[in-house]
């Protein structure tokens, strides 16, 4: 309560009776103090201040649970607490690490009351699922949330960051900024739209995300537009299982699932496969121009809403039988039936210092690694229209890029093409990548003209992979599927193989490697599935295939 040299404060004013009323009982639940600090600069006498001051003392009138005091920012306990903007809310430094950089007001009066609350509980209040994620944290974070009085969305990604940096205090700091007390730091990090959120000035989400969504953002420092919960089951009963979860594997998923048939995916890299470090897709119908880890956002979004997915677990071994049993690192399955849409890796080119200096030079991913290699000299290994397309992506990032194709024109697409011409990309055709030097690093690469018979070396200090790929097959050739004889798996052309009640969808059968063509494949793939478990061929000799 206000002592006698302390002014009047107009309770009614800052916060109406139904207000009020509502708070008491809010408080009234909570059973430890709420220490609240602001801090300021006096000399500059704000309004704003004045308002928080006013604010503040209005909840002391409400509730004996808050404990508010005020600093000049010059006050020791400023560098204490690492605060040097005024004015700046800070709450149970003792225990916690939350700022506010403004007045709370508007929508924000929210986000006050939610963090007070929160901090009286001295509970995070996040569900187990959220629990287990913030739990993986490898890391300090500091977050950033930018929000503004008028956002109705801005206090839901706040108190997120709120309750996060409650669950961990080990490990993550809260900085909530209101874009009208801060326009420089609106500025300098763009945050015209909010909420906007940062951590260690990584941009990880925009707008606002449910709590377990902006945990995986935080955790994998960067923003998730789905949340897949980890199962703890040992044992899982489904009618169909799909290894790989990329285009043909989540589209099989959700077609075999709409079907009625239980289905689950299982993806031991990253969901999406090579579509999710494509950087720009422009020839999927519908979608113009996409990024295509946007795209596989969408995809898996949406198959997320049929379909149980177990993601960074890999399948070990598959016995067939009635049911067939499948076995991953982390539990065992059984099935009906089970899709191979593993997908394709990664050729190499099998050539000296390759495999030394990857990962210091050599790369297969123009996405993951190229903004490192700005305004350095690079090459593409390669014609097609992978190739072609990380090229166009390294010269746009600013790598001094040349491509280096082994035959005398590229493979890629016509558009594609033109636009290498257009950027003035240099081509060196009829070239083969003999061995590519340096010590801890790339530093040059041997090539064979095979029209010239001659050898050369290039000074580069990055070499990037893109000459095919290979299909993931070992699974599938260790419990006896045929294969072609290019090693891809064989077919009926309706996705049955030789094994009864095992199947394959996608870039595992060959073909034209495109996303359109692999999604269709696994709406083919789930089809055939559905009229196979309705009426097993294999049980009705009479019925063939």
């Amino acid at each position: 309560m206000t002592s006698s040299n302390e002014p009047v404060v107009d309770t009614e004013r800052i916060l109406p009776q139904e207000v009020q009323a509502d708070l008491k009982a809010l408080f009234a639940a909570v059973p430890h103090k709420v220490p609240v600090y602001l801090f300021s600069r006096k000399e500059e006498s704000q309004a704003g201040i004045q308002t928080a001051v006013r604010l503040m003392r209005a909840f002391q009138e409400v509730t004996d649970k808050i404990e508010f005091k005020e600093y000049d920012l010059s006050h020791r306990q400023a560098k204490k607490w690492n605060v040097s903007r005024s004015p700046t809310l800070v709450f149970d430094p003792a225990r916690y690490k939350i700022h506010y950089l403004g007045v709370p007001l508007g929508e924000e009066g929210r986000t006050l009351v939610e963090t007070m609350i929160l901090i009286g509980l001295r509970a995070s209040q996040v569900n187990e699922e959220t629990r287990k994620v913030l739990k993986k944290l490898d890391g300090p974070r500091q977050v950033r949330v930018f929000v503004s009085p008028t956002c109705p969305y801005c206090p839901q990604q706040a108190v997120n960051a709120v309750k996060a940096a409650i669950e961990r205090p080990d490990l993550v700091s809260v900085e909530i900024v209101d874009t009208s007390f801060n326009p420089d730091l609106t500025e300098k990090y763009s945050a015209f739209s909010v909420p906007q959120t940062y951590a260690n000035e990584v941009f990880i989400a925009k707008g606002a995300q449910p709590m377990e969504l902006f945990a995986a953002s935080l955790e994998r420092m960067e923003e998730q537009t789905y949340f897949i919960p980890e199962s703890e089951a040992k044992q899982v009963q489904a009618d169909v299982v799909v290894i790989g979860g990329g285009p043909a594997g989540l589209t099989a998923g959700i077609y075999a699932a709409r079907s009625g048939l239980k289905t689950v995916i299982i993806e031991r890299d990253t969901l999406g496969g090579q579509v999710a470090t494509t950087p720009v897709v422009e020839n999927y119908p519908g979608l113009a121009r996409i990024g295509g880890k946007t795209l596989v956002d969408i995809m898996v979004a949406h198959a997320l809403e049929y379909v149980q997915v177990f993601p960074r677990e890999a399948v070990l071994d598959i016995t067939l039988g009635d049911p067939i049993q499948i076995r991953s690192t982390l539990r065992s399955f059984t099935a009906r039936a089970v899709l191979f849409a593993t997908g394709a890796s990664n050729r190499k080119l099998g050539v000296p210092g390759e495999d030394r200096l990857a990962g210091r030079g050599v790369s297969y991913c123009s996405t993951c690694d190229g903004p490192l290699f700005k305004g350095r000299k690079v090459a593409i290994v390669g014609g097609g229209d992978s190739a072609v397309t990380e090229a166009l992506h390294l010269r746009h990032i600013g790598a001094d890029v040349t491509l280096i194709h082994r035959r005398d024109s590229l493979r890629a697409q016509e558009y594609l093409v033109k636009n290498v011409r257009e950027n003035g990309i240099p081509v060196l055709y009829n070239t083969e990548v003999r061995e590519i030097k340096g010590q801890e690093k790339v530093q040059q690469v041997v090539v064979y003209n095979n029209r010239t018979k001659k050898t050369d070396s290039l000074p580069l200090e990055g070499v990037f992979v893109s000459v095919g790929y290979t299909p993931e097959v070992e699974l599938a050739r260790k419990i006896g599927v045929d294969l072609t004889p290019d090693g891809y798996i064989k077919n009926d052309g309706r996705h049955r193989t030789n094994l009864p009640g095992i199947y394959s969808a996608g870039d595992v059968e060959g073909g034209y490697k495109q996303i359109v063509t692999a999604a269709g494949a696994g709406a083919g793939a789930a089809i055939t599935l559905f009229e196979d478990l309705s009426h097993p061929y294999w049980k009705d000799p009479d019925r063939g295939r």
